[in-house]
């Protein structure tokens, strides 16, 4: 049973300073008791020695009940029982600790009148003290233990949060629309009569798509790069899709492909430009994304000229987005929406700029 260490750890230097003032407080306490008989330094100094006994006591009792082998003990007292008792031993232990310290015996401590009377004194005191140290110790370990089991609610609450999270970043990963999904492959079914290299091209560009989007069901994380291109994929079938109503481009700077990027988020941005920006047009519109390093974030705009605020900038995907940045990035990372000239929106989305190890960067290259 390994009592030392643990002891050398609990009499912390902030006990050491809780025992001077305990003992200071009770030394002028009762000093006007013993008028000039007893210099001022000698009571305090016993009273010092009976205050370390009593923290002695009270920490070997708290290790003692932690190292208890028996069930039943635990069972029926609790640990701080155990350090009150600790402490009245203390205090009974303390004053013939401190008469020894000066150099009386413990027969004479026991049958000279004067001296047992002293060692009944400095008991009580003991006692008194120790009244006050257990109050103390009783309101700090309430005060601890409701900080803990707030903690702990806190840390629950904020699991739970993250896997709340994780649920609709997973649902919203497995999403392939499947009205998209389906009406894609309807075209390409039409198509393989009517224009078999436009329904080729179609198919290739979905196929792309499919090997880029399909594994974020399985990652935690994903890179810029590797959501540019599943963006570009899905941009290029609506472009198959909706012929001249749609003009796109998608640049992203070679330095910034391995940045890190939150799976999906890219997409949202660009399926809320398509559904209610440009597609809502008869004579549709153009779709730009970018990116671009400033400071130490990493800016990503997807640009359109659609529709405008009113109808590209609400929406539950949207809210989505804000959600995770918000639990994935704090407050370093923010989506704003502003107005594009002459007409449509920017939607500007800002992250911390960390890098991915381009070996482990998961591209469509080597996907396939």
């Amino acid at each position: 049973m390994a009592w030392s260490p643990l002891i050398r750890r609990d009499f912390a230097w902030k006990r050491i300073a809780l025992a001077v003032a305990l003992t200071t407080v009770g030394a002028i306490v009762v000093k006007p008791y013993f008028g000039y008989e007893i210099d001022f330094y000698y009571l305090w100094f016993r009273l010092f020695i009976v205050t370390l006994v009593m923290f002695a006591c009270h920490i070997a009792a708290g290790a003692g009940y932690d190292h208890a082998q028996s069930s039943t003990l635990k069972r029926s007292f609790s640990r701080m029982q155990w350090q009150f008792a600790g402490l009245f031993v203390g205090a009974l232990l303390g004053p013939v600790v401190s008469g020894l310290v000066i150099g009386r015996s413990l027969a004479q401590m026991f049958t000279v009148e004067p001296m047992l009377w002293g060692m009944m004194f400095f008991t009580a005191v003991a006692a008194t003290l120790g009244v006050a140290v257990g109050a103390m110790l009783v309101l700090r370990e309430r005060a601890a233990r409701a900080e803990t089991e707030a903690a702990r609610a806190e840390s629950r609450e904020h699991a739970l949060e993250r896997q709340v999270l994780e649920a609709r970043l997973k649902l919203m990963q497995a999403q392939i629309e499947p009205h998209f999904l389906f009406n894609t492959l309807a075209n390409v079914q039409c198509l393989v009569d009517t224009d078999p290299p436009l329904a080729g091209r179609i198919l290739d560009s979905l196929i792309t798509y499919l090997r880029a989007s399909l594994p974020e069901m399985r990652q935690h994380g994903s890179t810029l790069k590797r959501e540019s291109e599943m963006a570009r994929a899905y941009l290029t079938i609506q472009q198959l899709r909706m012929g001249d109503r749609l003009r796109f481009s998608v640049d992203v700077p070679a330095a910034l492909e391995c940045t890190s990027f939150p799976p999906m988020i890219l997409m949202t941005l660009v399926e809320n430009a398509i559904k209610h920006a440009i597609d809502p047009l008869q004579s549709g519109g153009e779709i730009h994304v970018c990116a671009r390093e400033v400071a130490d974030l990493v800016e990503v705009e997807v640009r359109d000229t659609g529709l405008g605020l009113a109808k590209s900038a609400g929406g539950v995907g949207l809210q989505n987005v804000r959600e995770r940045l918000a639990a994935l990035y704090g407050k370093t990372a923010r989506l704003v929406f502003e107005e594009n000239q002459p007409r449509g929106v920017i939607a500007k989305l800002q992250l911390p700029s960390r890098l991915v190890d381009p070996a482990t960067a998961i591209t469509t290259e080597n996907m396939q």
